[in-house]
């Protein structure tokens, strides 16, 4: 990869100031009243007073954004958020699993998704997984976000735990140009450029971005490239706004690691290379059109293109209960006759061969079984996504039966097309944990030959169309002045139609399907609020997932799939229901002291979970689980004294499974294997904790302005253990043989210092400590087969056979978290 600093970029970026530098002000701007409102749709509109919102609704600004001096947006909601925590199971900074209430929003295929995202009324959960790349948003662009608690049924599709919507940057509210410059740990250097300004009644903004870092951990080297802009127009009753978005970002994030390795040395990877390269453009026209004072319309109408890659340098887990090592005569034979010499003519092991490889090039010349004896694998996967829609929505004010009266109304329709590949290529480890590629492939026997006599065939090609239209409606009726009535619900209608280009409809692995799904969801609330802006709040909200094209490809149990990088078989899967009540209090104490405590209880029937294939070790496939519950307990606090700020929040999380179900185990050390070691299945049981979901969350911080020029701030991010992924059953435990590892990720607590000085009205230098003590700690963990010894080197059958088959060393794999870092930074504004 190459690592250069992009002038063109810079170049491009510090030529869009000159515009705005040249074009008059407004010498006496209007100042509104602030009005404490937040965005309860998707769509751009005037927002409802929070206060008669039955929920509490965590916002944040562009200003607390800056002052976090955060990297991205996940960074920033992972610092102040509460009930947000942070899966970094990918390894990279921008690819973060974003949790909230034990719901997710991923950038990896296969993951279920429950948070739903959306920019400037845009759906950002991509339509062929409900994926989110976060790499996507740039942070400087961020106005304002919103996260909306619960199954708010207004969001839309995927709003099972929440719903995150962020709002953009204009020429008005943020005029001027900015230069920002940042250098520090793990060579990151980065350059942000902004500029905004209006003329009558034109506005116009752009920021460009641009960050290279080497990474943290070995050969974990990533770029981003960011371009964001909007022109708006504002007449005397109606706003338009033309904003698009160019990114261009390679990004490597090498994953798990093996436990015993990680200790051995923190910053080491299992496999490499683990890349990805997303290259995405969007276009989004919105209006919002004042037909009088008491009515409102407001819509969009966008059009998205995704292009994503991924290269994936993996060990072959087929190979690690074969015979690896030393060449038999027929492959001696074909070595020969192939020009090769130094190879083995006995004796090889795994004591004198610690990255064996003949044995797979002799496979690959006699097309025998190089699936089984190669133990490198090089994935790829490419991903085409188009998507466009529109929606529209009308606000109106007014009585109805003598009382105060906000109605919404309001229809929105998405279309997409995706084209999604998959190719493996067979290959040997190397030392360094790379692997050599050698030309033979998971063809259908072509190249890869067979496994146990069936043609080994990993290729995918398929195309999946989405298309959902949507009514909804809300209305808010005061009943006086205390008590607020809020009734909503929304009707989604999905079609899902999937193509197979590789085997005809019929056939066996064929991905050929065509899905229809259809549900109202309601939501009901009631809020008193008092004088003193006291608030007590009871809701109840459903909302629902259909199964996407990726998951509608790999449901069928007799047909496995290894995701994210491959599918097979579309038997129907069911659509996952989200039921939440929620209730809570909240306050104000003097002018400067703000609480909230609430509880919340959520029910999700037929979650779609990708369980372990039994007798296939890395395979599996999507399946409706029975029923799951998160519930919990939320608290917050907030106060300003003088020049000192200082937050709390705290989640108690309780996440179980509440269905019996049975699902692959083989890593974990209670399953049904006749002998340890061996494959077998494990019983969840009603009770059990959902894996990688803390308990305990707090997050507290203090922000205190020293000078009129100087400010400090000191953050903490705390969250308990939890299971790891494999363990659902809770019950694994080590043996220190067969079985390594607790089962558990440890909890941990991380200490973040930030400062700013303002030398000048115009200049200001920030630095940034994150992790202060150095803390080693993981945010995931994984339980697995173990291709490594202790020492570094792969090994293939480590016990004797049993029965005649080969147990392996089962292992738990972690998600290491990043080490204390330093960030220095200059920025410089102008033309305000």
């Amino acid at each position: 990869m190459h690592q250069y600093f992009p002038f063109p970029w810079l170049l491009a970026g510090l030529a869009l100031l000159a515009p705005a530098t040249g074009l008059p002000h407004d010498e006496n701007p209007v100042t509104l009243p602030t009005v404490r409102i937040v965005a309860t749709t998707p769509l751009p509109a005037s927002g409802q007073d929070q206060a008669e919102i039955p929920a509490i609704v965590q916002s944040a600004d562009n200003q607390a954004i800056e002052r976090s001096n955060a990297l991205d947006l996940t960074e920033f909601i992972n610092r102040r958020l509460g009930s947000v925590y942070i899966n970094a199971m990918q390894g990279n900074p921008f690819q973060a699993d974003v949790n909230f209430r034990g719901y997710t929003a991923s950038p990896l295929l296969g993951t279920p998704q429950g948070i739903s995202v959306y920019l400037d009324g845009m759906r950002l959960n991509q339509p062929f997984g409900d994926v989110v790349s976060w790499d996507l948003i740039p942070r400087m662009a961020i106005a304002h976000i919103d996260l909306m608690p619960g199954a708010d049924p207004i969001f839309g599709l995927n709003t099972l735990g929440g719903a995150l919507s962020i709002r953009t940057r204009d020429g008005r509210s943020h005029p001027g140009n900015t230069v920002q410059l940042s250098l520090g740990s793990f060579n990151r250097r980065a350059l942000e450029v902004e500029s905004g300004g209006q003329h009558d009644d034109l506005d116009w903004y752009v920021t460009t971005n641009a960050m290279n870092e080497d990474g943290w951990r070995d050969a974990s080297p990533s770029q981003v490239r960011q371009l964001f802009a909007k022109l708006g127009w504002r007449g005397d009753h109606t706003t338009l706004e033309l904003s698009g978005a160019y990114a261009d970002n390679r990004l490597t994030g090498n994953g798990l690691q093996q436990g015993e390795l990680l200790d051995s040395r923190y910053t080491s990877v299992y496999t490499k290379p683990d890349e990805t390269a997303n290259r995405a453009g969007f276009l989004n026209l919105t209006f919002i059109h004042t037909q009088s004072r008491q009515t409102e319309i407001s819509g969009n109408a966008y059009y998205r293109r995704i292009d994503t890659r991924t290269l994936n340098g993996d060990i072959n887990e087929d190979s690690l209960d074969q015979s690896v090592y030393q060449p038999n005569t027929a492959e001696r034979a074909a070595l020969a006759a192939a020009g090769y010499t130094g190879f083995p003519t006995g004796g090889a092991n795994a004591a004198n061969t610690p990255f064996p490889y003949w044995r797979c090039i002799a496979n690959i010349l006699l097309s025998d079984e190089p699936g089984e004896k190669c133990n490198g694998l090089i994935n790829r996967t490419g991903l085409q996504q188009e998507n466009y829609g529109a929606s529209m929505q009308s606000v109106t004010l007014g009585t109805l039966a003598g009382y105060r009266n906000r109605m919404l109304l309001g229809a929105a329709y998405d279309e997409s097309r995706a084209r999604f590949t998959q190719s493996t290529q067979l290959g040997y480890l190397t030392p360094d944990r790379g692997v050599q590629g050698l030309p033979a492939f998971a063809d259908g026997g072509v190249t890869g030959g067979d496994i146990d006599g069936v043609p080994f065939d990993n290729r995918v090609d398929m195309d999946g169309r989405t298309r959902t239209w949507s009514l909804f409606a809300s209305d808010t009726v005061s009943l006086d002045e205390h008590w607020h009535l809020t009734v909503s619900g929304r009707y989604n209608d999905t079609r899902v139609r999937n193509t197979d280009r590789i085997h005809a409809p019929g056939t066996p692995g064929s991905l050929e399907g065509n899905h229809r799904f259809g549900r109202i969801n309601p939501a009901l609330g009631l809020t008193y609020v008092d004088a003193e802006r006291f608030k007590a709040y009871l809701g109840y909200k459903e909302g629902s997932r259909t199964p996407t094209a990726i998951e509608l490809g790999c449901a069928n149990p007799a047909q496995p799939c290894r995701l994210p990088n491959s599918m097979a078989g579309d038997p129907p899967l069911r659509q996952v229901i989200t039921r939440t009540w929620e209730a809570g209090l909240s306050g104000t104490l003097g002018d400067s002291t703000q609480w909230n405590a609430g509880i919340f209880h959520a029910i999700s029937n037929d979650d779609i979970l990708f369980v372990a294939a039994p007798d296939q070790t890395q395979f599996g496939y999507f399946r409706n689980f029975g029923q799951t519950r998160r519930q919990g307990l939320e608290l917050g606090l907030t106060r300003r004294q003088g020049a000192l700020a200082l937050g709390a929040n705290y989640t108690f999380l309780d996440a179980t499974y509440e269905s019996s179900e049975t699902m692959g185990g083989s890593s974990n050390s209670s399953n049904d294997a006749s002998a340890p070691g061996l494959a077998g299945d494990i019983r969840i049981q009603p009770g059990n904790r959902i894996p990688l979901t803390p308990r305990h969350m707090l997050k507290a911080w203090a922000d205190y302005q020293i000078t009129a020029a100087l400010s400090a701030s000191v953050n903490l991010v705390a969250v308990s253990g939890s299971y790891a992924r494999g363990n659902e059953n809770n019950a694994h435990q080590a043996d220190g043989v067969y079985y390594t590892g607790t089962g558990r990720v440890g909890g941990y607590a991380l200490v973040h210092l930030g400062s700013q000085y303002q030398a000048t009205d115009r200049l200001r230098f920030f630095a940034q400590i994150n992790n202060l003590f150095d803390r080693h700690y993981a945010t995931g963990a994984q339980l697995g087969p173990e291709g490594f010894t202790a020492n570094g080197n792969f090994v293939a059958r480590p016990f004797p056979a049993v029965a005649g088959e080969y147990p392996l060393r089962q292992g738990i794999f972690y998600a290491p978290g990043t080490p204390r870092s330093l960030w220095l930074g200059i920025r410089y504004s102008f033309g305000k």
